[in-house]
């Protein structure tokens, strides 16, 4: 009797569960479920505004998943709950929320409806750039050597940052609180009945280092005298590995999922990290670029290297036995859905509409015809901030080279070179301070539905680029990640290693970089590269003055 595990991926949309045959890899039902409150950028449900750089979800959204596509998928493969021996999980991070002792979301509670700070922060959340500011001074100042494990600065959607943000603004949730807790681990805990917590999350977006622990309560005090026991006050310093089982399905559980009471349950794993697996990478030089509303860039290697502007170098932080780096980019795919609704006249509706083509479809088929450099367009792929390798969100972004000439496909196009400029930014970054890059996969919606952007990213980045050989990625890997939680008594696997190499995947598709789009994109990396560095190191600090202007109205 064929055996299968479940892996459900929390995008920042929406979530998907995917149903996988642990023997084969066969992928026989997926089920997707959008969020009804999506993301929260102005308001609160009840009308309470929200400030500037906020981005809040509901936990709501993330039970409605469970209790809509596991079941779906189920039902949709004809599969029995008593032949599903694991459930896997993994979440957009640092995305997070303030809990009671036993799991309760406060803004589950009455009292906390209309308090922006009782809501789930998403790793998008930039409110809290000032406390990240003063994060990096402070750390800088005192000379603590674990910054340099992230790239010399803290991002303003990591934890700390964003708890300092609710002890400033709203010390009443924060009292209120019992924990502070990934959704990642929040999701565990609602399928297994107790706390866990991952060591991804610990040591990405929580500073956790597996050989020292956490940065000194002393450090935690510099910032905020409030802030001197904030790890035993609200995290935890019982930090899980990856691959191994959290716990098992709850009654509760079971009645909100239709799973099996006692099935195994995955400790807890973020989108991007829990990919690498899903596409058979097994070791160092291979570079996975997960590819969606943002986009984080994966590697793993075999020494703790510090490197400039990288989001972590964290031991075991992607499979054992090698430290996993991660970078990222905070806006591609919303930055080209951002273009498509707010910048194209209707004749180019209308036009679509007659030619029977969905706009992305008809808009790609407008540019994809332009040559590198065409359009004397550049710009820079900052409308979301700069993750990698800037690590600044007061960043904006900027089109240069527009004339009266110039075309709605001419500036999408050179939305996506910039995004694929970014990348090469990312990639040189690494090679620069000794990290091998030796081989691009990709992974997630853009990959898997435009061959054009990929094929600039190719040109770009002047390598040849696989693709993943599943359409959710992430909710593959996490499915994965189930199989070793169920272990191999029960038809799982008995390591991350094995099962990743049985049920991993890549299509026969392999973009190759064409020599002379190759030649044009070096050129015109080199400007980008100027411009770059030139807005975003501190020559020119418009950016930043405009939107302090802004927030200043």
């Amino acid at each position: 009797m064929s055996k299968y595990t479940i892996g459900v991926d929390y995008g920042s949309l929406s979530g998907r569960a995917v149903l996988v045959d642990v023997a084969t890899g066969e992928e026989l039902a997926s089920s997707v479920y959008e969020y009804p409150h999506a993301v929260m950028e102005t308001q609160l449900p009840d009308g309470t505004k929200l400030g500037h750089d906020w981005a809040l979800q509901h936990p709501q959204d993330y039970l409605d998943v469970l209790s809509h596509t596991i079941p779906a998928v189920l039902k949709e493969a004809g599969v029995s709950n008593e032949d599903v021996i694991g459930v896997g999980t993994d979440f957009t991070a640092c995305t997070i929320l303030p809990v009671k002792a036993d799991g309760t979301p406060l803004c589950f509670l009455p009292e906390y409806k209309n308090r922006p700070h009782a809501y789930v922060k998403m790793w998008k959340h930039h409110a809290a750039q000032d406390k990240a500011n003063m994060l990096n001074e402070i750390a800088e100042k005192r000379g603590e050597t674990w910054l340099k494990n992230y790239g010399g600065k803290i991002s303003s959607e990591w934890a700390i940052p964003k708890i300092w943000q609710i002890l400033d603004e709203d010390e009443e949730i924060y009292n209120a609180m019992d924990r502070f807790i990934e959704a990642a681990d929040w999701i565990i805990w609602q399928l297994c009945g107790k706390e866990t917590r991952n060591s991804c999350t610990a040591g990405y977006k929580a500073m956790f280092n597996k050989r020292l622990g956490y940065p000194s309560d002393d450090f935690f005090k510099a910032l905020d005298p409030r802030l001197e026991h904030v790890i035993d006050e609200k995290f935890s310093r019982d930090i899980t590995p990856l691959g191994g089982c959290a716990g098992y399905v709850t009654e509760k559980a079971a009645a909100l999922t239709g799973l099996k009471v006692g099935t195994a349950v995955a400790i807890g794993n973020v989108d991007a990290h829990v990919c690498v697996p899903a596409v058979g990478i097994d070791g160092p030089g291979k570079m996975l670029a997960i590819m969606g509303t943002s986009t984080c860039h994966m590697m793993m290697g075999t020494t703790e290297t510090q490197v400039p502007g990288i989001c972590g170098v964290v031991e075991d932080g992607i499979l054992p036995g090698f430290f996993g780096y991660e970078a990222g980019q905070s806006c591609v795919g919303d930055h080209f859905a951002w273009f498509i609704d707010n910048c194209l006249p209707a004749s180019y509706y209308e036009d679509a509409e007659k030619q029977g083509m969905n706009i992305h479809k008809y808009l790609r088929a407008k540019a994809e015809v332009k040559k590198p450099g065409e359009s004397g367009l550049l710009a820079l792929d900052w409308w979301n901030g700069n993750r990698s390798v800037l690590v600044d969100v007061d960043l904006t972004g900027m089109m240069l080279g527009m004339t009266l000439q110039t075309k709605p496909e001419d500036i999408y196009r050179a939305l996506i070179e910039a995004t694929a400029y970014g990348t090469r930014m990312i990639v040189e970054n690494y090679r620069e301070n000794g990290i091998p890059v030796e081989e691009f996969y990709a992974s997630g919606g853009i990959s898997q539905k435009d061959p054009m952007t990929m094929q600039i990213y190719a040109d770009v980045l002047n390598m040849p680029i696989k693709i993943a050989g599943s359409l959710q990625g992430p909710a593959l890997g996490s499915a994965i990640f189930a199989s070793v939680a169920a272990g191999k008594e029960k038809g799982g696997y008995d390591n991350i290693f094995e099962a990743a190499r049985a049920l991993g995947k890549v299509k026969d598709t392999v973009y190759t970089p064409i020599p002379e789009n190759v030649e044009l994109y070096n050129k015109i990396f080199a400007e980008y590269r100027t411009l770059h560095d030139y807005f975003g190191r501190g020559a020119n600090d418009v950016m930043k003055r405009l939107k302090a202007l802004m927030k200043s109205l």
